[in-house]
């Protein structure tokens, strides 16, 4: 029976393990184990409303454990350290807990075939003092931290019956920096009813800072000019063109000299692999620590090993770089199972093709805007209000599909409206 082991439980490590556990592991034609250092998942393009409250991270999460009982796969808990592979054996570092006790000691997994898909972290660039005074919104945990401090300084704001505001400065102004902006502006009208009445959009002063000359960089133009636009009806104050050179508990300094005063401060500049990454087994990496891999998914030095979604380097015909998105790990981990299928079969294996179906970003309740079927349109169907807004729900519905089947997840999407009529619509502890 071939040992497959999937490292990460992102959207991408997850869906594979599901696929795998549902189809090979069911019919014991593979022993599936799927490795990560969480007890559960939550989709990443999410935390943005973990952050804020609107989604409840208790109720969205889902348990490795309980998943990998229902379908057919085995679930460890740990943090990859190495990898051999002439004995084909990945090696897991001690577990701890929070209060620095041993849970479970290194230990070893066999391989027959290795599929990495650990994800991406947050990259400060060497930024003096980010590390120690940024909230880097990667993991749920960071999401947690930023909606304790932001419900903190409201309190204390209250408490002085509205004199002075928050400020929350916020670096980087991608997907995430621009969906967190309008967010907090609907999160302090929603507070609004819950006892805080004397707090309006003037008590919240958030800074969105890009070093780049627009926001949504890798958005087209006219994208970005409309997130742009309505996110300065909001209230934010957009500032392109704006270098941070140093973080401090105060605030940030930017590259002029100014001092960007902050009570809060996020960091969504970019993204790297983890540094242990780096030159893991000897595996080619890049400058970013992502696994140079073939269009097969497979490393350039070792075809029992695959890559996936943010940690993959992967070069497309035409010589683009597939971008670190949802989707490319969705594709990703379809193509990858296809794969796996046609190595167990003694079949060939066939090629990744990105598939660019635009992008989407959501400003919370007040709009959402994108493009559709970018490669079939090069991002010229834009779209935005309503349908744009059912189009960015389709995505994490597609997911939940993904891993759940349209069954659960049509029972989901009836639990949730009846959440909306039985929970208020901020999490508020």
């Amino acid at each position: 029976m071939s040992r497959i082991v999937v490292i990460g439980g992102g959207a991408g490590g997850l869906e594979l393990a599901t696929k795998l556990g549902r189809t090979l592991g069911r019919k014991q034609r593979a022993h599936v184990t799927l490795v990560d250092r969480k007890a559960s998942h939550l989709w990443k393009p999410l935390l943005h409303e973990v952050a804020t409250g609107f989604l409840d991270e208790g109720v969205d999460g889902l348990s490795y454990r309980a998943h990998a009982k229902n379908y057919c796969f085995d679930f460890q808990m740990g943090s990859l350290k190495d990898i051999d592979r002439d004995r084909k054996v990945i090696i897991l570092d001690d577990f701890y807990d929070d209060d620095g006790d041993l849970l479970v000691a290194s230990r070893e997994i066999e391989y027959d075939i290795l599929v990495l898909a650990i994800g991406s972290i947050s990259n400060d660039f060497n930024t003096p003092g980010v590390r120690e005074n940024c909230i880097f919104l990667d993991s749920p945990e960071q999401a947690l931290r930023f909606r304790t401090e932001m419900n903190n300084e409201f309190l204390k704001l209250h408490s002085r019956r509205g004199e002075g505001t928050v400020g929350i400065a916020i670096v980087g102004a991608g997907a995430t920096g621009v969906e967190l902006s309008a967010e907090l502006h609907n999160a302090l009208e929603q507070l609004q009813t819950y006892g805080f009445g004397d707090l309006d959009s003037s008590k919240l002063n958030v800074n969105l800072i890009e070093a780049g000359e627009r926001i949504l960089p890798a958005l087209p133009p006219r994208i970005s000019g409309s997130a742009h636009s309505e996110l300065l009806k909001l209230g934010v104050n957009v500032r392109t063109s704006t270098m941070v050179t140093k973080a401090e508990e105060d605030g940030l300094t930017t590259k002029d000299g100014e001092k960007i005063h902050a009570h809060i401060m996020v960091w969504a500049a970019g993204i790297k692999a983890p540094d242990f990454i780096k030159n893991i087994a000897g595996l080619e990496t890049n400058r970013i620590n992502q696994i140079v891999v073939k269009d097969t998914l497979q490393t350039t030095v070792d075809d029992n090993i695959f890559v996936i979604g943010d940690l993959a380097q992967c070069t497309q015909a035409d010589g683009q770089i597939v971008p670190p998105r949802a989707q490319a790990a969705h594709q990703m981990a379809s193509r990858t199972f296809a794969n796996i299928i046609s190595i167990l079969n003694g079949r060939e294996l066939k090629s990744y093709k990105y598939k660019d179906h635009g992008s989407l970003v959501s400003l919370s309740r007040f709009s959402t805007v994108g493009s559709l079927m970018g490669s079939l349109t090069r991002g010229s169907m834009m779209v935005e209000g309503r349908i744009a807004r059912v189009v960015y729900v389709s995505l994490y519905r597609m997911h939940q599909i993904a891993i759940y089947g349209a069954f659960k997840t049509g029972l989901m999407m009836l639990v949730g409206r009846i959440n909306r009529v039985l929970k208020p619509k901020l999490k508020l502890h």
